[in-house]
């Protein structure tokens, strides 16, 4: 980002645009073509009745198996390959099972993917069970340093804590080193798992991108189930088809909104913004809510890099208060450069809520009043750009938490939704209750510890990170520390509000989990929204371009 000298005329400052050049898009109309990507019809059909076929067939091994472990083994593998949404009922009947059996005599193993496959469907399951694995001297018998199965269930369990669960945070700092210590020692099933989940653990992971990623470890492992192998692959491969249509319609209205040209400081990223809506919801009943998200997320981005990389502060507030009038008739108090922007955010609201049904259509209002929030913080951290403040963390957080987009975003994501999202959940939402209030410092935190560095070197304004270094006088890297354990202790709020009874139907929660989900998956080596050409491109090309070739 290239910037000229600031100057000051009495409390304004002199009109200076900022400049910024984004790496522009790395797809371009690639989906628009999809339909030579999606397979021919009739390979559609055929695939879709043989996944009814062997759908029929893991049915009847869910209702055979009376074995325990069996039974969370077949959970497992079901939800890592991305197959549960077709076994729910057969899932909910067997963890109603696995809550009653008495786990005393299991193994690390056993117990750990217990307290794991529960703990994921809301049951409350004591931490205390993990106790019967420690000696007299209060650390883990030195018997299980070897058992890497062990380990890693352990280590994949350990992620789900709340507060106070000590034993769960001693058995994250056990695990990891001895996992690493096994790594090269390992068959290559289990090592290739072992390196997945090191570098994020299992339940931080993005359903969609595990799935493709863990069919490739499942079918080598020795144990693996070809029925439910064969059908993770076709299911997978129906579910890119689905995927490949809804972007290609998402592609051709972005290029009709034709936003990214005339803002050409802008991130040209629909392709990301659909990708990552899919971490909220990948299922195929799902189709209508994510192509909704994605057109809402995809206006986000734009509106943050109108604040964030080109606006002066006047227009800055000139925007803001259009936004919140949301009234087509200001338009001519913008600049001429937003005008069209800001009609069509408009515009494209009101064709959402058209789409709607009747008993529906109330649920756009709560986005708009998210987007006019989030417009009241971006202004607000222009302003600190320009006066060189760098707030209080507390006072950081409390514009940074909106700005984050990771309030409005699973707010959209509920727009789409069934009857499940009802108007009590949207105003549950608005109250912005923990869950939210978690998922956003998630987001915030990650974002910040990951871009700092290069928003700064761009005069940036102060990111969460300086206002840690500022207010507790310490370095980059102890307050990048720091703030890390602000995301864990984020975690474990997530964690306590998706144990039943929640306030909300879980359904609705796990979409504020996922998106955090995506955070950590996002941010994991570093922004690679902003820099797609990374490993954001090759998460993309698994999940939207490359199919399982089937014998």
């Amino acid at each position: 980002m290239e910037k000229q000298p600031l100057t000051f005329i009495g409390d304004e400052e002199a009109k200076v645009r900022k400049s910024s050049k984004f790496h522009p898009s790395i797809w371009g109309d690639y989906f628009i073509r999809s339909s030579s990507l999606s397979h021919a019809e009739e390979s559609t059909q055929s695939m879709k009745k043989r996944v009814e076929e062997l759908k029929v067939q893991v049915k009847s091994m869910f209702k055979d198996t009376s074995d325990i472990l069996q039974l969370m083994n077949l959970i497992d593998s079901t939800q890592m390959l991305g197959l549960d949404y077709h076994f729910e009922n057969e899932i909910d009947k067997a963890l109603r099972l696995i809550y009653e059996f008495d786990d005393n005599y299991y193994g690390l193993y056993e117990t750990s993917l217990r307290f794991r496959l529960l703990r994921q469907h809301g049951y409350h399951v004591s931490a205390d069970i993990f106790n019967k694995f420690k000696g007299d001297n209060g650390s883990f018998i030195s018997s299980l340093n070897g058992d890497a199965k062990g380990l890693l269930s352990l280590y994949n369990a350990s992620y789900l804590g709340t507060h106070g669960e000590i034993i769960l945070d001693e058995a994250k700092s056990y695990t990891k080193p001895q996992l690493v210590s096994l790594l090269t020692e390992l068959e290559q099933s289990l090592a290739a798992q072992v390196s997945l989940f090191l570098e994020l653990p299992l339940c931080r992971r993005m359903k969609i991108l595990l799935a493709r990623k863990y069919i490739l470890i499942y079918q080598e492992d020795a144990m693996r189930n070809n029925v439910i192998l064969e059908l993770a692959k076709l299911n997978f491969n129906l579910l890119q088809s689905l995927y490949q249509e809804e972007l290609k319609t998402i592609s051709i209205w972005w290029n009709d909104l034709a936003l990214a040209k005339s803002l050409s400081f802008t991130r040209d990223r629909i392709v990301e913004c659909y990708y990552w809506i899919l971490t909220i919801y990948f299922e195929p009943h799902h189709s209508r809510a994510r192509v909704i998200c994605s057109k809402v997320i995809s206006l986000i981005s734009i509106t943050d890099d109108i604040y964030d990389n080109y606006s002066t502060l006047e227009e800055s507030r000139q925007l803001t208060e259009a936004i919140k009038r949301w009234n087509p008739q200001v338009v001519d108090c913008l600049p001429e450069y937003l005008r069209d922007y800001y009609l069509k955010l408009l515009k494209t609201c009101e064709e959402i809520e058209e789409e709607l049904e009747l008993n529906e259509k109330y649920r756009m209002q709560y986005v708009k009043d998210e987007i006019k929030a989030i417009a009241i913080a971006y202004l607000q951290e222009a302003e600190w750009g320009i006066e060189r403040h760098v707030p209080s963390l507390d006072e950081h957080l409390h514009t940074s938490l909106i700005s984050s987009g990771c309030s409005v975003v699973p707010c959209a994501s509920y727009v789409g939704m069934g009857e499940v999202a009802t108007k009590e959940v949207f105003d549950w939402y608005s109250s912005f209750p923990k869950a939210v209030e978690a998922g956003c410092a998630i987001g915030r935190i990650l974002n910040d510890i990951e871009s700092h560095e290069r928003e700064q070197a761009g005069d940036h304004f102060a990111s969460t990170v300086e206002s840690y270094m500022k207010e507790y006088n310490i370095n980059e890297k102890v307050a990048c520390k720091k703030l890390q354990e602000m995301v864990e202790k984020a975690w474990k709020d997530l964690n306590k509000e998706s144990l039943n009874p929640t306030k909300v139907p879980r359904l609705m929660i796990e979409r504020i989990v996922n998106f955090a989900r995506s955070m950590e998956e996002i941010y994991n080596c570093n922004d690679m929204y902003t820099n797609p050409n990374s490993k954001m491109k090759d998460n993309i090309s698994l999940v939207l371009v490359e199919s399982f070739f089937l014998v």
